[in-house]
């Protein structure tokens, strides 16, 4: 068994190698038929959340983000809607090559900031700064639903050309199977399926002609020079306003105060009225409604991807999105009945299954947990507390990015380390399955009054890999527990580098 296992994950990693490979060639020579010289550096970008892979190529004097996408109909669906969206000057990437044959095409590069890095620096407060950003993207958000709606070649949407009942079905079984049944929330079968009918129709009666975005999210909006740009929009289709006007602002984790969501809801509405008729009491009759069933969709993201696949992630947003329907169901009186729907919502809510473990009472505990990088050239640190030593993680079965030139001289501190750890090894992965174990170790430490626990990573040189799981690890137990953590990168601080 063993033996497979180790056979597997060299598969995995050798199939992984050998498709980048492949990939970057192919986009090589695209760029060099487009921009007239050869890339001089080909880097992978961070992962999206679906299967297209990312890169940035760059020359002598040209730039592009060069994109593999295997899906044919989403890669024809957001080429279409560029090429639209440009034509009337909306803030999208232009595209300036493709090569459908090899699934890739190139893209105008709009630099490295999203809206979410933003909310990132925010702290506890929402700046002004911030609000005023977030103006400028509810304008251009209502230009490209309404203008860019506008003669567009709806036939290439995916998977459906609007936001209609069966569409609003799948996510509401959706949310069904990957949150209710998993959190183990009860509830009516037959009603509650009778109340996903009952909510869809009655969303369905407001005006649903203009272009949705489906995923109108931070992450999805650059910021280049102060102005917004948009990308990841090849899910769009036909439907109504509200939508992503309440994706946006109810996005979980951004956590807009109330205050200001009203004052972006005005703003946006301000805009739409310019480009066509509005009627402000039925949209805002319908936006709520909206608010709810995209807060039910992320909530079933959430499920599959944090209770499923128990990807840590979206198991800490869970709360977040669990907050805005305390704040819908205290705040706010939906026009429809629900019953059974209403009752399971309600239950998430008074459920105490998805509160964080208490950073106070790990804070305030007696442990402190090392973390180390090493070389297993240069052997195992020695554990000095006293207590023996603690886990050790082999990160050497893992693609390693010191094999190749332009990461040799970098460590797994690097953007271009990590963005390739990232998406061309299973360090997610690993990492995913590390957090289950230690966190229930930290726990069970914490409740004992354990002093002190020991956690190592190595890799052949201690300077990618191990280091990149080192400092995710702390990263990851800082925000979750907040305890006291000794981070220590055993061969980058022999050759005096700081830490």
């Amino acid at each position: 068994m063993k033996q497979q296992q180790r056979t597997n994950g060299h598969l995995k990693q050798t199939t992984i190698k050998m498709a980048s490979s492949k990939i970057e060639f192919h986009l090589a020579e695209l760029f060099e038929n487009w921009a007239g010289e050869r890339a001089d550096l080909i880097l992978p970008l961070a992962p999206s959340g679906g299967n297209r892979i990312y890169y940035r190529l760059q020359g002598k004097t040209k730039v592009a983000i060069g994109a593999y996408s295997p899906d044919e109909k989403e890669t024809k669906a957001f080429l279409t809607f560029s090429k639209h969206f440009k034509s009337r000057n909306l803030p999208v990437p232009a595209i300036y090559a493709e090569n459908l044959k090899e699934k890739i095409y190139l893209e105008e590069d709009l630099g490295f900031t999203t809206l979410y890095s933003y909310l990132l620096q925010k702290g506890e407060y929402f700046p002004d700064y911030l609000i005023q950003i977030y103006k400028k993207v509810v304008e251009q958000l209502a230009h490209l639903q309404i203008e860019g709606g506008k003669e567009l070649d709806y036939s290439v949407c995916y998977p459906r050309g609007s936001f209609d009942k069966q569409s609003m079905l799948w996510d509401f079984n959706y949310f069904k199977y990957y949150f209710l049944k998993l959190a183990k929330i009860p509830f009516d079968e037959q009603s509650l399926e009778n109340d996903f009918h009952a909510f869809a129709e009655y969303l369905l009666q407001t005006d649903c002609d203009y272009f949705m975005f489906r995923d109108f999210q931070t992450r999805n909006i650059m910021i280049k020079g102060s102005e917004p740009f948009f990308i990841d929009y090849q899910g769009g289709r036909k439907g109504a306003l509200q939508y992503d006007l309440a994706s946006l602002l109810y996005q979980a984790k951004a956590n807009i105060p109330a205050d200001i969501r009203l004052e972006l809801l005005k703003h946006y509405l301000d805009t739409a009225e310019e480009l066509t008729e509005i009627n402000r009491d039925e949209f805002l009759e319908y936006y709520y409604g909206y608010v709810l069933i995209r807060t039910i969709q992320v909530m079933g993201a959430y499920g599959f991807r944090g209770l499923y696949e128990r990807k840590e992630h979206f198991i800490k947003s869970i709360p977040f999105a669990i907050r805005n329907l305390k704040w819908l169901f205290e705040n706010v009186e939906l026009k429809f009945q629900i019953p059974e729907l209403t009752k399971a919502l309600k239950a998430i809510i008074e459920s105490k299954q998805f509160e964080p473990f208490d950073k106070i009472k790990a804070a305030s505990s007696l442990l402190t947990v090392s973390i180390n990088s090493f070389s297993y050239k240069q052997g195992i640190p020695e554990d000095t507390s006293g207590n023996g030593g603690g886990f050790i993680f082999d990160c050497r079965f893992i693609h390693n990015p010191g094999r190749y030139e332009p990461y040799k001289k970098l460590t797994g501190r690097d953007e271009e380390v990590i963005n390739f750890l990232q998406l061309h090894s299973t360090m997610t992965e690993f990492l995913h399955n590390v957090y289950r174990i230690v966190d229930e170790a930290v726990e069970n430490y914490i409740d004992r009054s354990f002093n002190h626990l020991m956690i190592n990573f190595g890799c052949t040189g201690g300077q990618h890999r191990s280091v990149y799981a080192a400092d995710a690890l702390s990263k990851h137990l800082d925000e979750k527990y907040g305890m006291k953590i000794k981070l220590h990168h055993v061969v980058q601080e022999k050759k005096n580098w700081k830490n």
